[in-house]
């Protein structure tokens, strides 16, 4: 068989009109109007490739019937969300499967190493547990969280703070919802934020934040950071996410540079979501924030920012944010159940920063690529955005369930592969 990759597409199954089939997908920056795919790992851009006979259709079947997509994939035609579900089995061959492969490299590049692991599943008609067959029997932890998420929103709307009582009594939030709007229907995709030492000044703020995605009855964790580093930023008035929770739509970050584009969440409002600046320039996130005044005498209060996305942190030992939120690439905890999920090291192939990413150096995106992975492949057909609630460390005492290590040891867990 042929290599099968990112544009490829079966017999007469290329597009008439590569724009417009391209155009539901490319809505952001130097995208817009394009007529091939972006391979953001390898810094590529992928024409459409006919090929003879059904190859890429049968691919995708296999990828629905074993569970590492919904049917939101262009039947023939190797699209995004191809390409997302092949990593998605490459990672599941790599890390759970016991007779798959420990050094795969999940690059959603489909080779015979990758086919003959693709036959055997057929042969024994093996079947994932990341699907929404799963979603029926959720884990212990997925419960517990959605437990925790009500409570806190009946805790907050009772006590809303200062920063969430700005965010009320606002007219229009764009895509940040009051807390009245909180929806936690498990129908929809989660990822939470958790948000730690805000309130102690760092010029360098480092990537010591937890993320939680919550899909499919499954718990996956990441890491990053929720908050911004002076460095990157280049400005002391630097940008802090208001705590809440925000719409996300699929997109772009870097939309702008050729050589650095890729896929990320971006606010679904393009006018952004809110944020609070740090106006009073101590390089932290403080209730002080909120009384600094213009030279009219008014609170400067909570600002609409556009291009506050969710986006990859490199390897991790950088914080890349400017603002938005970030996630590492060299580990995150799978959704086993056994104490709390598995610890899954990517740092074989993790790339360190952008110079990695190209064709000759055959790295990936990491733990981050799993993250968007799994977003775009249990995401039902039509559907092109999450929900994204941020809150802070301490919120986990509402519940029993949790407590105060939550956080820290999951972070110290993964963070132990540097």
């Amino acid at each position: 068989m042929a290599t099968l990759f990112l544009g490829s597409c079966d017999q007469g199954k290329v597009p008439t009109d590569r724009k417009q089939f391209l155009s539901p997908y490319h809505k952001d920056g130097l995208l817009v109007g394009t007529v091939t795919f972006r391979d953001d790992d390898r810094t590529a851009w992928r024409s459409f490739r006919e090929g003879i006979g059904q190859e890429v259709k049968d691919l995708q079947e296999f990828l629905f019937s074993a569970g590492f997509t919904t049917k939101r994939y262009n039947a023939g035609v190797f699209d995004y969300a191809t390409q997302a579900a092949v990593r998605l089995f490459q990672e599941y061959v790599r890390t759970i499967d016991k007779d798959g492969d420990k050094n795969m490299v999940p690059d959603g590049i489909v080779g015979e190493g990758t086919m003959k692991h693709v036959r055997r599943w057929k042969e024994l008609g093996l079947k994932c547990d990341w699907g929404p067959a799963t979603a029926n029997n959720p884990t212990k932890e997925y419960k517990d969280w959605f437990a925790l998420l009500t409570q806190a929103k009946a805790y907050y709307k009772a006590n809303m703070g200062p920063i969430l009582t700005l965010v009320n009594n606002m007219s229009n939030t764009y895509s940040t919802k009051k807390i009245d709007d909180w929806n936690f229907d498990k129908d929809k995709i989660h990822l939470i934020g958790i948000r730690r030492n805000q309130e102690v000044s760092a010029e360098n703020r480092q990537n010591d934040d937890l993320f939680i995605l919550l899909i499919n009855g499954n718990v996956f964790k990441f890491w990053g950071s929720t908050d911004p580093n002076v460095k990157v930023s280049g400005r002391k008035d630097e940008a802090f996410l208001v705590e809440g929770q925000h719409h996300y739509r699929f997109g772009w970050h870097k939309i702008t540079d050729e050589n650095k584009i890729y896929r990320a969440l971006k606010p679904f409002d393009p006018t952004g979501v809110l944020i609070i600046r740090d106006w009073d320039d101590d390089n932290a996130l403080t209730t002080k924030d909120l009384e600094v005044k213009d030279n009219k005498g008014n609170k400067l209060g909570l600002v609409a920012a556009p291009d506050i996305n969710i986006h990859w942190s490199g390897y991790g030992g950088f914080n890349f944010s400017a603002g938005c939120q970030v996630i590492s690439g060299q580990s995150y905890i799978n959704n086993q159940p056994e104490s709390n999920g598995n610890l899954v090291d990517c740092s074989g192939f993790a790339s360190q920063s952008y110079g990695d990413l190209n064709i000759s150096k055959k790295k990936t995106k990491g733990a981050y690529n799993v993250l968007a992975d799994l977003v775009v492949c249990y995401s039902e057909p039509g559907t092109n955005s999450l929900l994204y609630t941020l809150g802070r460390e301490e919120s986990l005492n509402i519940s029993s369930s949790f407590g105060p290590n939550y956080a820290s040891d999951a972070l110290n867990r993964m963070k132990s592969i540097l």
